[in-house]
């Protein structure tokens, strides 16, 4: 699932372009990747309810108020009534373009749109609708691609790229001397591959929801942050159907994941946990920065301990795959208390005496928390014929997602773990 996080508009060129021309402008044709357009027209008229829509491409999950939400990777988002964990009922789909990450706050949804920001009323399950949309305030970001071929310029006054076309480019380049960078007609190009997160009838007015380790948006009462590679946004919603923009902050490189307590807040990066005080939540400010192997890292923390995956990825570097065990009682300084070796984690979740791991296609693990010295080294139960992506406990309940779909499961009794229901992918 390393596709999850879509990337930043960092365009692939050839690894040498040789020109022999003395006018100011040529042109060359490759076979590459062009861009296909959805207008901001037709993006912001795109919020529809459709019906018997099947899951195809799992992303974030979301649970609030025994409703499942789990995202259709810049498709939109599946709902289910889950009021009966043993028999989920699937309740409607909402066409979203662009969306990847959600958040909800009373029984209003906050989601990304490609460049927009969609608040989504869904207090009443059949009658969702756009409550509201700050317009042109996220990172200008495209759909990911294959390697194999260059991507042709992106001409963002054209609308957002929904989906990409293989075939023969012809593009109109400007010489200019070396060095590096190229620039194409109209914009620039880097040298650089591509940044390798029913018993009602609806969701409640109060408090908000859970959501995954993977997730980049987090809610703290009045306030939702959301966090995107070097950024992270702070609004302010009151009104809840009219973020104010309180501004950027400045978080660190490469941030992929949040994870909110009281009084801090963890971000996951490439290279480390960044952990900043927001008790007042309005002025995040940084308390200190966790250094470890280059790779991806969501965490969860645990009163005083932090749990971090790192995996290697081709959006991320690095080859280590383990869980580091991190003391923050001094949320000054941390310190690891323990290393475990791991196949190619994702998330993970903490309740209890229970530490639930996603390790990719190593499946689902579950282990003896009680110690966080040993963790690593008292496995509980492995589901290994699952692929694993992220996982929310709630009470007793444990609900998983991954390529092969939603799977629930019923922890209550240590000894005897049963899965519940899933929800199997369309393939």
């Amino acid at each position: 699932m390393d596709s999850k996080i879509i990337p930043n508009l960092i365009m692939f060129v050839f690894t040498a372009i040789f020109i022999s021309s003395c006018e100011d402008s040529t042109y060359r044709e490759y076979r590459g990747y062009a861009p296909v357009y959805m207008s901001y027209e037709d993006l912001r008229a795109s919020v529809a309810t459709r019906q018997n829509v099947d899951l195809v491409n799992p992303g974030k999950i979301y649970y609030k108020d025994n409703f499942i939400f789990i995202v259709e990777e810049l498709k939109g988002i599946h709902v289910f009534d889950n009021t009966n964990p043993a028999s989920p009922v699937k309740k409607v789909f909402i066409s979203l373009p662009g969306v990847v990450d959600i958040s909800i706050a009373d029984h209003f949804l906050y989601a990304d749109s490609f460049v927009d920001l969609v608040i989504l009323d869904v207090e009443n399950i059949d009658n969702i609708h756009e409550a509201g949309r700050v317009k042109d305030i996220l990172p200008y970001t495209v759909p990911p691609v294959e390697e194999d071929y260059p991507m042709a310029y992106v001409d963002e006054k054209r609308g957002v790229v929904i989906d990409w076309d293989l075939k023969t480019i012809k593009e109109k380049i400007h010489n200019e001397p070396y060095p590096w960078p190229i620039y194409f007609d109209g914009g620039i190009a880097f040298m650089d591959a591509k940044n390798a997160s029913g018993a009602s009838s609806g969701v409640s007015g109060s408090g908000t929801g859970f959501g995954g380790s993977m997730a980049r948006f987090g809610i703290k009462g009045n306030v939702l942050y959301i966090v995107d590679k070097n950024t992270l946004k702070v609004f302010d919603i009151t009104s809840r159907t009219r973020p104010y923009n309180m501004g950027d902050f400045y978080p660190g490189w490469n941030v992929e994941t949040m994870f909110l307590t009281e009084n801090n807040m963890f971000l996951g990066t490439t290279t480390g946990m960044v952990i900043f005080d927001i008790s007042n939540p309005l002025v995040p400010s940084l308390k200190t920065f966790f250094n470890h192997a280059r790779s991806c890292d969501p965490v969860v923390v645990d009163d005083t301990i932090a749990y971090i995956t790192l995996r290697s990825g081709t959006t991320c570097g690095g080859t280590v795959n383990c869980l580091d065990v991190v003391n923050i009682k001094k949320i000054n300084s941390p310190s690891i208390v323990a290393t475990f070796g791991m196949t190619n984690p994702h998330g993970l979740g903490k309740k209890g005496d229970m530490l639930f791991v996603c390790d990719g296609d190593a499946g689902l693990k579950i282990y003896d928390a009680s110690d966080p010295r040993t963790v690593g080294n008292r496995p509980v139960y492995t589901y290994a014929s699952i692929n694993a992506y992220d996982v929310i406990p709630v009470g007793d309940l444990l609900v998983m997602v991954g390529d092969d779909g939603l799977f629930q499961y019923d922890y209550s009794d240590i000894r005897n773990i049963r899965l519940l229901s899933k929800i199997e992918v369309k393939k």
